[in-house]
């Protein structure tokens, strides 16, 4: 089988959002093939000059500064309410200006293990473990973060990269979405 374009549920397959038996029976075999050339890709790491790190930088702040003018008046609103509902009654005069209490929620039916990641914990997937709340479906994690913009996804079973359906998105560059937090 020779195609430039596989069928978006078989890219899912390629993400490890979904496995072969997930994938409809007319799509197995497309399946298949994809992961077979999938297994004939050299994985040896790629070395890029140090010239390549500095140019991504500099266009990764550009879209920074230009997603934070175009976003700002919606995630302002969306900040305002996280700081009024995240706030505990009586905080402490100190602690209460350089920490911000966040709750992240996530309703992940079948799911067996649930983390977020972000620019808060460097992207490490396992760095904070989500825990079920009531429903075996909710997860729910508590933090406290600093001030700023921060860009995060949820992690599901350890493979899938789920951004929040109640919080903003943006283009992470790799094509897919980051969520966006401003508090």
């Amino acid at each position: 089988m020779t195609k430039s374009e596989f069928d978006p549920q078989v890219k899912q397959l390629l993400d490890g959002e979904l496995t072969l038996a997930d994938l409809p029976a007319e799509l197995r075999q497309e399946g298949e093939e994809a992961l077979r050339l999938l297994a004939a890709v050299d994985r040896e790491p790629l070395s890029l000059p140090a010239v390549t790190w500095r140019v991504m930088a500099t266009l990764e702040r550009r879209r920074q500064r230009r997603l934070t003018w175009l976003l700002a008046p919606a995630l302002a609103a969306a900040a305002a309410l996280v700081l009024w509902f995240g706030r505990p009654a009586n905080p402490p005069a100190a602690a209460s200006s350089a920490m911000v209490t966040v709750r992240f929620v996530l309703v992940a039916p079948g799911a067996h293990q649930v983390s977020v990641a972000g620019t808060f914990n460097r992207w490490d997937p396992s760095a904070t473990p989500l825990v079920r709340s009531g429903s075996a479906d909710v997860w729910v994690a508590t933090l406290s973060l600093p001030p700023g913009q921060h860009q995060y996804a949820f992690v599901v079973d350890g493979v899938r990269w789920v951004p929040d359906p109640t919080a903003p998105a943006i283009d992470d560059g790799f094509g897919r979405r980051n969520s966006v937090l401003t508090l």
